[in-house]
């Protein structure tokens, strides 16, 4: 990015404004240099142009949160900069500064589109408050269209086994039915009971959340139901439990599939009444609870194999959600990536921009065992120890390396090659990896292969023809000739 010359050196900020970039456009050098230094001052990263179609040609080529211009200007005046930024960069706000103000001129202005209309002289603060408002207002728009672009319900995700999960939580979100979450570790299983409670009418009331693997056995039943003053040594007043806690909201049951044999018969009866007593009482209790569980593990194999209770199994598994683990929906893999690089960025004050297409294509072709929570730890390394502005491989640290042994080391050493060459090989062999795990993923279907990897069937087959990737041939005839 190139500096305005107008603009002096930005102190050091340390908030959100820093990231925040705006385009000054006066034809007046001195009010240029006033609002950027004004601006500067308060954190903002400014860049200055003379005249209207300076500040086109900038904001062609960079990208800005917001404009502030002055209304009168030589060939191409600030109503007309209005028009070209509505057109041409919609939901960007614009301020419209001018000593020349009239009421027709700020009605004209705002008919158009602009933000606001400032007078001169004004107010240092004045024009603070309007920039302040317009960036929060730019900020809104944008997280509603990544929002409807991203997901749902603050689940990133758009493939359709993410859409069938998004239209579960709509269906069943203001029932008081017991949902099961189950999914890998790492798929995103507290983000969906969030989203059942906050999608419900108990989403004002509290959402308590218990990670039954983590809780001792001989604690569980006073973390669950609480217990009465003298139960046991230690006990030196009553405590409610977490189901007392949750009354008239949502308790989410994490890892219930770790639950021991003789726990899980305490929880059942909850579940079917929804009475209980504290340790120690003599006295039944009853919450209104709405009960989300999750697993990782398979239930009905734990069932079959004697370790989770049938009735259990069946009081919680009213309304099955299946979480799919990261590998089979990797076209999700850049709407996560850019989800990771935007909050990294705010939290570690970077500004990282993207990755690069030779690092996505390592990013689809690994196999994330650890799924969501994997490629965000990998996301925070990455941003926290990028030296640039764009991630390449090299700047994913424990991933380059083993996608280089999977997708490319078995194909020989392409270390001698020159840049261009390696990039293009690299890039190659991993496209060739993601086809080929595609294919298994669909058993051989290309047509459904073709839809997972977002690309046209006529476009796969090519590229499996070119990768050596062709359909088996059909199998010899048999019997008499």
């Amino acid at each position: 990015m190139k500096s305005s010359p107008d603009a002096p050196s930005p102190a050091p900020v340390d908030d959100d404004r820093r990231r925040k970039r705006i385009l000054v456009v006066d034809d007046e050098l001195s009010i240029r240099r006033v609002l950027t230094a004004m601006l500067t001052r308060e954190g903002y990263r400014c860049d200055a142009a003379a005249s209207g179609p300076e500040a086109v040609r900038r904001l062609e080529e960079e990208t800005y949160e917001l404009v502030v211009t002055d209304m009168r200007m030589p060939g191409m005046d600030g109503l007309e900069l209005l028009a070209w930024c509505s057109k041409n960069m919609p939901g960007m706000p614009v301020i419209i500064i001018t000593a020349h103000g009239t009421v027709d001129s700020a009605v004209e202005a705002l008919k158009l589109g602009a933000f606001d209309y400032i007078t001169k002289p004004f107010e240092q603060d004045e024009l603070h408050m309007v920039i302040a408002k317009a960036l929060a207002r730019e900020e809104a728009s944008h997280r509603a269209l990544h929002e409807d672009e991203a997901g749902r319900f603050a689940i990133i995700g758009r493939t359709p086994s993410m859409k069938q999960v998004y239209t579960l939580i709509e269906k069943v979100a203001d029932s008081p039915t017991t949902v099961l979450i189950s999914g890998e570790s790492g798929t995103g299983k507290e983000l969906v009971a969030r989203a059942l409670h906050d999608s419900s009418r108990r989403r004002d009331a509290p959402f308590v959340q218990v990670n039954c693997g983590a809780i001792p056995d001989n604690l569980f039943e006073s973390e669950l139901f609480g217990y009465e003053r003298g139960a046991f040594t230690g006990a030196v007043s009553s405590k409610p439990g977490r189901f007392e806690l949750a009354d008239g909201g949502t308790i989410f049951l994490d890892e219930v599939g770790e639950l021991p044999l003789d726990l899980q018969v305490k929880l059942l009866r909850v579940l079917q009444d929804g009475t209980f007593e504290r340790v120690g009482g003599l006295r039944s209790l009853h919450a209104d609870v709405r009960v989300v569980a999750a697993t990782n593990r398979d239930l009905l194999a734990e069932v079959r194999n004697g370790r989770f209770r049938e009735d259990l199994f069946y009081r919680l598994n009213v309304i099955p959600i299946r979480l799919p683990p990261l590998r089979d929906r990797t076209e999700d893999i850049p709407l996560l990536v850019e989800h990771f690089l935007r909050k990294f960025n705010d939290r570690l004050g970077k500004q990282v921009r993207g990755v690069t297409p030779e690092a996505m294509a390592a990013l689809m072709a690994h196999r994330w065992p650890g799924n969501i929570r994997e490629l965000e730890n990998l996301m925070e390394r990455s941003v926290l120890l990028a030296d640039g502005d764009m991630l390449g491989p090299q700047d994913l640290p424990g991933l380059g390396t083993e996608l280089f042994d999977d997708a490319v080391g078995a194909e020989g050493d392409i270390e001698e090659l020159g840049l261009k060459d390696y990039v293009r090989v690299y890039t190659a062999r991993l496209e060739r990896a993601r086809i080929q795990r595609a294919l298994e993923q669909e058993g051989g279907n290309v047509t459904r292969a073709s839809r997972r990897l977002g690309i046209s069937r006529k476009s796969l087959q090519t590229k499996m023809k070119e990768y050596g990737l062709r359909d088996p041939p059909d199998p010899p005839a048999t019997g008499d000739a």
